[in-house]
């Protein structure tokens, strides 16, 4: 944009969503306060105070251990309600939406979000017993869904192993160690598609895979039910059900795994 055709009066303004790109593009590990005064240019007086207001509207938070700053709630939440009519829903609802007719159980949409997966959009099929686990717009760890896990097998080891470590507390509630979550993701990855039981409800089930929604970045589609409609048959049939509409080659089995 030319510089004399800025909205006058704005210069905070513009300095504050300088900074929240800059935040956006380490949504992982975050960035410590000389670092975010390194990438930004501007005085570290200039900073503090905005990162301060950031955090005040929660717009970015720091983390207390670390003291790194990553975007906040109310920024992800924007982008969430940015996303919800995004062309991303409308391309595949179609495909959610016939998957949901054919199976009868409940389809759901996800995409990563640092730490996380979030749910995009949902289609209900037409068995009584509905499974909604998860609903629009909920975010969960990157593993513990059949969704999240088809997501966390694409990362590379030593990224895994960090998210791990960083939300050790909130893993071990749901049953995940190290050890349980790296067998997953090798099993996710040699079957190129993931699978769950009992991990986010008990007596529920779930399969998902993920496929290359963009040329930049990658989402999840995934199956919800009862645990007693998802025999391990029907699991791999579902799976290879959205693997024939969503991919041809599913993303998972792309990525080297552990690289």
């Amino acid at each position: 944009m030319d510089k004399s055709s800025r909205t006058a009066g704005a210069q905070s303004l513009r300095r504050a969503l300088q900074l929240l790109r800059l935040l956006a593009r380490y949504p992982d590990d975050g960035l410590k306060l000389g670092a975010v005064i390194d990438q930004s240019g501007l005085t570290r007086s200039t900073v503090h105070r905005l990162l301060s207001c950031l955090l005040e509207e929660q717009f970015a938070e720091r983390d207390r251990s670390t003291h790194r700053y990553r975007l906040g709630i109310d920024a992800m939440q924007l982008g969430f309600a940015s996303m919800r009519g995004a062309a991303l829903i409308s391309q595949y609802r179609p495909q959610m939406q016939k998957v949901a007719r054919i199976s009868g159980d409940t389809v759901f949409l996800l995409v990563r979000q640092g730490d996380y997966s979030v749910c995009l959009h949902r289609e209900e099929g037409h068995f009584p017993v509905r499974v909604f686990t998860t609903d629009v717009g909920e975010r969960r760890l990157l593993g513990i869904g059949a969704g999240g896990l088809g997501l966390m097998a694409t990362l590379p080891d030593a990224e895994i192993e960090r998210i791990m470590k960083r939300n050790t507390a909130e893993y071990v509630l749901s049953g995940f160690t190290p050890a349980r979550m790296g067998a997953a993701v090798e099993r996710t990855r040699q079957a190129a598609y993931s699978e769950i039981a009992d991990t986010v409800t008990k007596g529920v089930s779930g399969v998902g895979c993920v496929f290359q929604a963009s040329p930049s970045s990658l989402a999840a589609v995934s199956i919800g039910a009862i645990t007693s409609r998802l025999s391990a048959p029907r699991k791999q049939e579902l799976a290879l059900l959205l693997m024939d509409e969503f991919t041809q080659a599913p993303a998972a089995a792309q990525t080297p795994a552990g690289k």
